[in-house]
């Protein structure tokens, strides 16, 4: 597998994402109940166990975060994360904490996840996007993917002014060709992270634990390819698990993750041909 190494595109030289990083954190124990891992060599798949973690659920204290980042210190940040459910989505902030060039964030999600904190300043999951921007001077763009116009109003305009916004509305009346067009038209002066919740799909291709959107799992993973082929990738997470007690479809949750799996270790073997020609 390659590992940072340097690739040349569009006459600049970009570097390639770390796929050896590919890790699951373990928070509430639903992974254990998947299997879109299984059939990766052990040496493949990396594991962060945080079942026992306190303080850590929708909002993360700092003796959480202090604990989330002595168990991801050894990682680059630049790979493939599986980050338990919405809940947790606070963990893209801590990754991308590790990030040590300016780069853009494309989140899919239907949610804003751009809240004002309720409790002192937590890092939590309905604001993690906006503790991004507002905290990590590296981060130059958000472009948001998914949530409904109403939500976004709701989002200060400060921050809107760092944001590309596609809303789920104008989503349901682009054509396919207008919506690849979006994707295919990002910006590529700046390396990108991705980030995705599965709560933006519909619930006949996921079940989690928040408020679903109408997106397709085949239409999520056409944009997903789009970016991942045009872009200079810095890495990769994926969230949106359902709660344990309550989830009798946790198939399409292990289905959409091993669709997006697979997408990535379609994107190393292209990568790895790049590098031997």
């Amino acid at each position: 597998m390659m590992k940072n190494t340097e690739k040349i595109k569009n006459n600049r030289i970009t570097q390639t994402i770390d796929f050896k990083e590919t890790v699951i954190t373990n928070f509430s124990g639903i992974y254990k109940n998947q299997s879109f891992y299984k059939n990766y060599a052990e040496e493949e798949i990396s594991w962060t166990e945080l079942s026992d973690l306190s303080g850590c659920n929708c909002y993360c204290d700092a003796e959480a975060s202090d604990r989330i980042r002595k168990e991801i210190q050894a990682f680059t940040g630049k790979g493939l994360h599986f980050i338990d459910s919405g809940n947790y989505h606070y963990m893209t902030r801590l990754w991308l904490e590790k990030l040590q060039i300016p780069f853009r964030l494309l989140v899919f999600d239907n949610h804003t996840d751009m809240q004002p904190p309720a409790f002192g300043g937590l890092l939590s999951c309905g604001g993690w996007i906006a503790a991004s921007l507002e905290e990590l001077p590296l981060l130059q763009e958000v472009i948001l993917v998914g949530p409904d116009e109403e939500a976004y109003t709701q989002v200060e305009p400060d921050l809107q002014q760092k944001v590309l916004f596609l809303s789920r509305e104008k989503l349901s009346t682009m054509t396919t060709e207008e919506k690849e067009g979006f994707f295919n038209n990002l910006s590529e002066d700046l390396p990108l992270y991705v980030s995705v919740d599965k709560d933006v799909l519909c619930k006949g291709d996921a079940s989690t634990t928040w408020s679903q959107g109408d997106m397709h799992l085949s239409e999520l993973m056409s944009f997903l390819e789009l970016v991942l082929e045009r872009q200079n990738i810095l890495g990769m997470d994926v969230c949106g698990e359902c709660d344990m007690d309550s989830c009798s479809e946790d198939f399409l949750n292990d289905h959409a993750n091993e669709a997006i799996l697979r997408l990535w270790e379609k994107m190393q073997k292209s990568s790895e041909r790049m590098g031997s020609e």
